[in-house]
């Protein structure tokens, strides 16, 4: 006896996963471009410990000089007195100072009324907020 074959049954619709890979590299396209990519500090630096909050919104168009442990400067590419020449030619509204912790305080002194001749009166110092001691 010769048996018939079951009826061909056809397989469900795949669904067409291109669109679905589209929409995940757009949004990865979309959060690359959106994030907020700021470069390494030239230098690295322990800020100084103080008794209130830093100002936030002191950094916020500021200009950034970065003072090292041995007392050499930073600011963007230049180093050490291009750094301030850099500062002088382009005196910005506002300077924020990140200095470390063991820096000489004559450097920053220096510094200081180096920018002041300059006529950038505008200046704030990056310290961290000292723990306070509990009860």
């Amino acid at each position: 006896m010769i048996r018939a074959a079951p009826p061909h049954r056809a397989a469900p619709p795949r669904e067409p996963l291109l669109p679905m890979i589209n929409v995940v590299f757009l949004l990865l396209i979309f959060f690359l471009i959106m994030a907020q990519i700021t470069p390494p500090p030239p230098v690295e630096v322990t800020p100084p410990e103080a008794g209130r909050a830093p100002d936030a919104a002191a950094e916020g168009g500021a200009a950034i000089l970065w003072i090292d442990a041995a007392g050499g400067l930073a600011h963007l590419d230049a180093r050490d007195d291009a750094a301030l020449d850099a500062l002088r030619a382009a005196p910005p509204d506002s300077v924020l100072i990140r200095a470390d912790a063991a820096a000489p305080a004559a450097r920053l002194a220096e510094v200081l009324a180096a920018l002041g001749a300059a006529g950038i009166t505008d200046l704030h110092l990056a310290t961290l907020q000292r723990a306070e001691a509990g009860p």
